[in-house]
């Protein structure tokens, strides 16, 4: 699937009321929904999600945080959507974070940074099938 991303609304932003501020955000930018759901990740899921950070020191904290309560996940469509999202949703650390973005928004820390985007089309396609089943994209 071309041009699409996967973003995650996680546990913190859930938590502090921010779904509706970052979808408008999100579709003021251009994305279209292809896929949205609130769900929440199991310890097993968060685990299994971010696998690829398993041998770095805040594994456990992260699987911790995104398994504490819902998180929004959406499928994103538009031209060039991975680095325009990445843009949209600013540096990992809210402080480093360009004003206007949703981190900078919304974000409390690094651990805390209210949302995930996918860093490569590849991985976009592989988190995005981790969410969704194919009837629930569109």
């Amino acid at each position: 699937m071309a041009h699409t991303t996967l973003m995650m609304i996680k546990p913190d932003a859930v938590e502090n009321g921010h779904i509706g501020r970052i979808l408008e955000k999100v579709t003021a930018a251009g994305f279209q929904i292809k896929g949205l759901k609130l769900t929440q990740l199991s310890k097993n899921d968060a685990e299994r999600f971010y696998e690829v950070h398993q041998e770095r020191p805040f594994f456990g904290e992260l699987v911790a945080f995104m398994s504490r309560g819902p998180i929004v996940a959406a499928v994103l469509e538009k031209e060039n959507a991975v680095s325009d999202f990445r843009t949209l949703i600013g540096a990992t650390n809210p402080a480093e974070a360009a004003e206007g973005t949703i981190r900078k928004l919304y974000a409390t820390s690094i651990g805390e940074n209210a949302v995930h985007g996918s860093d490569s089309d590849e991985n976009a396609e592989i988190e995005a099938a981790f969410h969704f089943a194919g009837r629930e994209r569109f």
